[in-house]
């Protein structure tokens, strides 16, 4: 049968073309994403610009980025992560976040223990409908237990302290987990996967402007070489200076220094000597006197770098703090470090007409919950489903910023929260932190915790919990996550859930969960591959 004109009509109205303005992590996961998505309806270039320098020294991430991204390109474990000196987390290890000091040797908590606290990625048990997480607070409350919450609910504790692999011996795996690994080289391999099997053109030159038509859209890009590159839809991947949303189509950006200090890094990658120490399968969260340290380890390496409040540190004093911390000599490493100014908020619409805005081009929040790649693949995601035709329908843009918005305003929250609940005043930053406004939202997340209540909804299953990938991405910090954090930070619910006091036998039942976990503890603990030998066979070392 011939075509008739209306499906004639509807194939005209297709996006052809995509540019994407800016390579790096953000730009290359864009175009590795959408050619998969619409293989062979879509020609996608990338505009690149190699004089300009990319961000990042070591890049976290968390659990949904195997399912969501690599999986969708149809790329194992075993094939991505050799190429990326790619590593496993399992947690992120929060330090000195009770206790004044930048050392985690010398601070203790509340009950003399060193100051640590995990927000571990694996899903809380759950007993009788109830999350483990509840039985914890009534046994605390009531004097049963005094083990932390992390201890208490999450078998997988035993890999981070024993510092084991979350794969066992046969690969498979026992929790989950997300991954270190170095952004550059990331960004590098997925150049090579777009455009050698996707056929992503990839453009070497400088942008030097954006041509528009009268409805204000953008037709093409101007290059510095005198090249035009028309498009139908452009993707804005160049990084903190917006060169599209921002500068071209001036579209706001909404600052969040009011919820968030922190403003500036200084960044650097260490040597790492894995035979003698393991590799750690976490994140560190290091609390500084005026932010915090990350740490990322790989093999051979690990990424570092302090965040910090430009108005509680000048550049040279975090710089020394910074090398204090790792015992690295000012003058020796001074020059190699990387000082980085960002921008804390997001754009008001992160689509506008027919400009998309991903990665650090959209918004920026510290990674402090590793947020940076899950941005870009939740936008991705939303991009993919909400994909408009030439007509460019105003509802499919008003839903993806919708949920661009919910996703970052409710991590922002998430992350302010970790500051203003912790108990630490030794210092004007860490005070300052605590005059700062709560968002409505988290506010109320934290009213629920206190009466006992659960925070989100609790999911039993790790199956359970990726059947709905819009769930995921409109919420994806779970009960278990602020209760990891809250009660890491030291604050505790006011009372039990007050149900449970009519409930006797689940309170005596759920005890079976937390011998189980604890024996778990113990079986992962003797059993498991250390996390260093089980990389070391995946990377052909």
């Amino acid at each position: 049968m011939g075509q008739t004109s209306g499906d004639q009509e509807n194939q005209d109205r297709r996006i052809r073309k995509i540019v994407i303005l800016g390579g790096g992590t953000a730009g290359w996961m864009s175009a590795a994403y959408l050619a998969k998505s619409f293989a062979g309806t879509v020609d996608i270039t990338v505009l690149e610009a190699p004089s300009i320098p990319k961000i990042g020294v070591g890049e976290a991430t968390v659990p949904n980025l195997q399912r969501v991204f690599f999986d969708h390109l149809g790329l194992s474990e075993e094939e991505w992560m050799p190429e990326c000196n790619a590593a496993y987390k399992v947690a992120v290890k929060f330090v000195n976040w009770t206790t004044p000091g930048p050392g985690e040797a010398t601070a203790r908590d509340r009950d003399g223990r060193p100051d640590h606290f995990h927000h571990p990625f694996g899903l809380l048990p759950e007993h009788d409908g109830l999350p483990l997480s509840h039985y914890w607070v009534h046994n605390r409350k009531h004097g049963v237990t005094d083990l932390p919450f992390d201890y208490s609910c999450f078998p997988g504790v035993a890999i981070m302290d024993e510092r084991r692999s979350p794969r066992d011996h046969e690969g498979k795996p026992v929790t989950r987990y997300a991954w270190h690994f170095d952004a550059h080289l990331v960004a590098d391999f997925l150049r090579r996967y777009a455009t050698d099997k996707q056929g992503v053109v990839h453009v070497e030159d400088e942008m030097t402007e954006a041509l528009r038509d009268e409805r204000g859209h953008v037709t093409a890009l101007r290059t510095k070489s005198g090249a035009v590159l028309d498009g139908d839809l452009f993707i804005d991947c160049s990084g903190f200076r917006g060169l599209l949303i921002n500068k071209a189509l001036a579209e706001p950006f909404v600052d969040m220094s009011d919820h968030l200090l922190c403003d500036r890094a200084v960044a650097y990658a260490l040597p790492h000597d894995d035979e003698a120490h393991g590799v750690e399968p976490y994140t560190s969260a290091i609390a500084m006197e005026a932010g915090w340290t990350w740490k990322i380890p790989m093999l051979g390496r690990f990424g570092t770098g302090y965040v910090y409040s430009d108005a509680f540190a000048t550049q040279d004093q975090a710089a020394l703090d910074f090398c204090r911390l790792w015992g690295l000599s000012p003058d020796e490493v001074g020059d190699r470090l990387n000082h980085v100014r960002f921008r804390v908020g997001r754009n008001r619409r992160a689509w506008v007409d027919n400009v998309v805005s991903v990665g650090l081009a959209s918004c920026f929040l510290e990674p402090l919950e590793s947020t940076g790649i899950y941005f870009i693949t939740a936008a991705l995601y939303n991009l993919a489903k909400h994909f408009p035709d030439k007509g460019f329908d105003p509802v499919l843009a008003d839903r993806f910023n919708a949920e661009i918005e919910t996703m970052f305003d409710d991590t922002r929250d998430f992350i302010q929260a970790h500051f203003a609940l912790s108990p630490r005043t030794d210092t004007e930053f860490w005070k300052a932190n605590k005059d700062l406004r709560l968002a409505d939202g988290i506010q109320e997340k934290i009213a629920m915790y206190r009466a006992g209540l659960p925070v989100n909804p609790p999911t039993s299953t790790e199956g359970s919990y990726y059947d709905n990938f819009d769930v995921e991405f409109r919420n994806f910090w779970t009960n278990g996550s602020y209760y990891s954090v809250f009660a890491g930070l030291g604050l505790e619910p006011d009372h039990p859930l007050p149900a449970l006091a009519h409930r006797p036998e689940s309170v005596a039942g759920a005890q079976y969960l937390f011998d189980r976990v604890a024996e778990e503890q113990r079986s992962l603990a003797a059993t498991l591959p250390s996390n260093l030998e089980h990389l070391r066979r995946l990377h052909g070392e």
